[in-house]
C-alpha cells in the first residue's frame, strides 16, 4: 500500500470519528428551529422546575395576586384549562377596534355575533336614529395607547366568567350632516377615547367566542 493512499485511509478515518463525535454532543434537528439563546461562558447552566401551586404569572401580571379578580381568573382556568388571560387581552385588544369602528360606521349587523342583545340593540338604536337624522360619521383608528384587565368575576353556578378591560385610545372622527357639511369633529384633530368594557362567555363551552355584554366610559 503505497503512502499517500495510506494517509487519505487515515484522514478519512479521522472525519468520520469528528463527525459521529459533533452528532453525540449537539444532536440532530429537522425543520425550522429558533437559534438557542446566547449563554454566558462563565455561569453554569441551570435547570429550572415548575413548583406545583406556585403563582400563575399569566393572572399576577395583570392583577394583583391576592385579590378577587386573581381568584375568579384561576377558577376561569380550572373550568377550561386552555384559557390564557395573556391571549385573551390580545383578542380583546382586537375586538376593541373591530366592534367601536363598527359602531361608528354604522355597521352593527356584522358585529351581532359578538355582542349580548341588549348591547347589540342599544348599538343599532344609536345607528337607526343617525340615519334618520341624515348623519353620517367619518372615523379613522388610530391606535390603542392603555390596555388593562380592570376586574373579573366567575359564577361558579353557571359557569359564565366576565372579564372587564379598561381601553385608552386614539381617533379621529367627523360627524357630518345630510349635505356633507362637518357638524361635529375634525379629520386632523386626533381625540383620546376612554372605554371600560366587559366581556362575557361561558367557560369550557364550544363557542369560543366572547361577548362584549357592558360597556361604560
Amino acid at each position: 500500500m503505497n503512502s499517500p493512499f495510506l494517509s487519505l485511509v487515515i484522514l478519512a478515518g479521522i472525519a468520520v470519528f469528528l463527525i459521529l463525535r459533533l452528532r453525540s454532543v449537539l444532536g440532530t434537528r429537522e425543520g425550522f428551529e429558533n437559534s438557542p439563546a446566547p449563554q454566558s461562558s462563565r455561569e453554569p447552566r441551570r435547570e429550572f422546575e415548575v413548583i406545583e401551586g406556585g403563582p400563575d404569572h399569566d393572572i399576577i401580571d395583570h392583577v394583583a395576586e391576592d385579590s378577587a379578580a386573581a381568584a375568579a381568573l384561576t377558577k376561569m382556568k380550572k373550568a377550561e384549562p386552555s384559557f390564557s388571560v395573556g391571549e385573551f387581552l390580545g383578542g380583546a385588544r382586537g375586538a376593541y377596534e373591530m366592534i367601536l369602528m363598527g359602531f361608528e360606521r354604522g355597521e352593527v349587523e356584522d358585529l351581532k355575533p359578538f355582542l349580548a342583545d341588549d348591547v347589540y340593540e342599544t348599538f343599532a338604536e344609536v345607528v337607526a336614529d343617525r340615519k334618520d337624522k341624515g348623519l353620517v360619521i367619518e372615523a379613522e383608528f388610530i391606535g390603542i395607547r392603555e390596555l388593562a384587565l380592570h376586574d373579573a368575576t366567575f359564577d361558579e353556578a353557571t359557569g359564565v366568567g366576565e372579564v372587564t378591560v379598561r381601553y385608552v385610545a386614539e381617533l379621529t372622527s367627523v360627524v357630518k350632516d345630510a349635505t356633507g357639511q362637518v357638524i361635529e369633529g375634525s379629520a386632523t384633530a386626533v381625540k383620546k377615547q376612554k372605554d371600560i368594557w366587559t366581556f362575557a362567555r361561558n367557560m369550557g363551552a364550544s363557542d369560543p367566542n366572547w361577548h362584549l355584554v357592558a360597556t361604560e366610559e
